[in-house]
């Protein structure tokens, strides 16, 4: 029997009210892009479209191509320590980026996947985070 989730995309993704979010690739390639946007837009205002700003909470990086996953050491270096970046593909039969490349690139800019969300009907998504052990202490 397969499983449904009820909850929220933003609440899977760790998208709470008033968190800065950057959305770097094209997010609107997905046909659900509008409502994510939207839902977006009702949690917070503090959205950048492209190079996320310094503390950024959570990225949302769109790709197709494991080329794309060198922009990973600058994302890294934006957002906080406790941030997440989460690399959103295509999936199935579509998918033109595996999970396992995702997380060993993941792995070179010292960054490690911990959670994986169905991100849209067309696309799934891998939460890369800064691992505790490399976390500067304030």
């Amino acid at each position: 029997m397969e499983r449904v989730y009820t909850a929220p995309l933003l609440d899977k993704l760790g998208i709470r009210p008033g968190m800065r979010v950057a959305i770097v690739g094209d997010l609107d390639a997905d046909p659900e892009a509008p409502v994510i946007r939207a839902a977006i837009r009702d949690r917070t205002s503090d959205v950048t479209n492209g190079l996320p700003q310094p503390d950024t909470d959570v990225v949302l990086l769109l790709v197709d191509t494991t080329d794309e996953l060198a922009v990973l050491s600058e994302l890294r270096s934006r957002i906080r320590q406790a941030g997440a970046i989460w690399v959103v593909s295509r999936k199935g039969k579509a998918a033109t980026i595996r999970d396992v490349e995702v997380m060993s690139i993941a792995r070179d800019h010292d960054l490690i996947d911990n959670k994986v969300v169905a991100f849209s009907a067309e696309r799934t998504s891998i939460r890369l985070v800064i691992p505790v052990a490399l976390r500067q202490r304030a």
